[in-house]
């Protein structure tokens, strides 16, 4: 069974451009798409989906300004299920920290190549977090400060969270080191906390950005 995937986007070639990347994977199918943020809640309320691609800054023509953070917070709020990939133009550090927080999947940017967009829709339709290279590096340099010490982890938490990245599910880490699901999760709770992170997207892009894996 194929993905379902709604695109949200204000550009016709930028929307022509992910339907494509999308079309080329095979295991994608895109239901439907709007050009800004009203289009995308009344398709949302008719159409199934399972993962929803948009932009972040998409102009009403009623001049109404419910996108960015406004958007994804109403997505997360009144479609909790669906897996939210974030494609933007936007460099603003802050911002797409405040973006991630929201629990979105993935994050993009416009101006980096569209060979990664079908493996981020997957793995968020999978429930699995993906950043691009770029956003990763920023959020991990905006969180702690280029030179700051890294926190030092314990080795089972670093152990712990080097598999979770390495895309083991907390039962499989569990199974592997032979420890019960509850001890595994809390230590994956407590290197996340030490790391200065409240969620997946937000590990992978600490993680990923400091070579800890």
């Amino acid at each position: 069974m194929k993905l379902r995937a709604v695109l949200a986007d204000d550009h016709p070639f930028v929307l022509l451009g992910v339907r494509s990347a999308l079309a080329a994977a095979g295991d994608i199918e895109v239901v439907g798409e709007a050009c800004n943020a009203s289009e995308l809640f009344t398709l949302l309320d008719t159409v199934n989906c399972d993962v929803v691609v948009t932009d972040l800054t998409m102009p009403e023509p009623a001049g109404n300004a419910e996108d960015g953070l406004r958007l994804v917070r109403r997505l997360r709020r009144d479609w909790p299920e669906l897996r939210v990939v974030v494609l933007t133009s936007i460099a603003n550090v802050a911002i797409l920290r405040a973006v991630m927080h929201t629990g979105v999947m993935a994050m993009l940017r416009k101006s980096e190549p569209m060979d990664d967009l079908a493996d981020a829709v997957r793995g968020a339709g999978r429930g699995r977090a993906w950043l691009s290279p770029s956003i990763q590096h920023e959020l991990a340099a905006g969180d702690l400060g280029i030179g700051t010490p890294l926190p030092r982890l314990t080795p089972r938490e670093s152990e712990v969270i080097r598999k979770f990245v390495s895309g083991n599910t907390i039962t499989e880490i569990a199974r592997t080191l032979e420890r019960d699901v509850r001890t595994v999760s809390r230590q994956k709770r407590d290197a996340m906390a030490k790391l200065g992170v409240s969620n997946d997207a937000g590990l992978f892009a600490f993680v990923r950005a400091h070579g800890l894996i």
